[in-house]
């Protein structure tokens, strides 16, 4: 996967929250998006991963030499973000189960519950669940995703100290080849990241 932006920028009203960003990103890099709280990190990976339209430039996803069509990205790109909610009337496995309809997982539910700590909460209501678990979970749908990219929105938001030491060793175990993205003013949730990008340095 290699994912260019050219001169893409984005505002709500009048307000530009980024503009003039040329960058490309690549197959196995590690990026982190830096910045203050309501900085526009969070927008930015959102319009990464299509959810939000850009107001300005361009952007372009591309596998194996080809350009992957508009409106069809979101079948390449797992994100996991405070924002995005889970469907708490189903259990884990229901979750997880219903999640491969739209894009397929590469390890069995019953493995990646094992995986994250959730195996013996499995049948239970994620309504019932606590938000460390509910974030365990939002993390394991985007991280055994079979995706190419992996964007993540301030992944360890809600994590105890173990918690947070499963989400190092996710990354150590499945992100190999894939491109990963982190939204984050927290170095401990980018430390592995080889790129910054300043989203202040993106300011009109």
């Amino acid at each position: 996967m290699r994912l260019s932006l050219k001169n893409t920028g984005k505002r709500f009203n009048r307000e530009w929250i980024f503009r003039h960003i040329n960058y490309t990103f690549e197959q196995g890099g590690k990026y982190a998006i830096t910045g203050p709280n309501g900085s526009g990190k969070s927008t930015l990976l959102q319009v990464i991963s299509g959810a939000v339209t850009h107001s300005e430039g361009t952007i372009q996803y591309n596998l194996n030499g080809t350009t992957i069509k508009s409106n069809e990205e979101y079948k390449h790109v797992a994100i996991a973000a405070p924002y995005l909610e889970l469907i708490e009337e189903m259990t884990a496995n229901e979750f997880l189960s219903f999640h491969t309809t739209f894009k397929p997982l590469n390890t069995a539910a019953e493995k990646i519950l094992q995986i994250i700590g959730l195996e013996k909460a499995a049948n239970k209501q994620i309504r019932y669940y606590s938000s460390g678990m509910k974030q365990r979970l939002k993390l394991a749908q985007a991280f055994f995703a079979d995706t190419a990219m992996l964007l993540l929105d301030e992944p360890t938001t809600n994590l105890d100290a173990e918690g947070i030491q499963l989400y190092h060793q996710l990354i150590t175990d499945h992100t190999k080849n894939r491109m990963v993205i982190v939204s984050s003013n927290d170095k401990q949730e980018y430390d592995f990241c080889t790129e910054i990008i300043r989203i202040n340095d993106y300011k009109s």
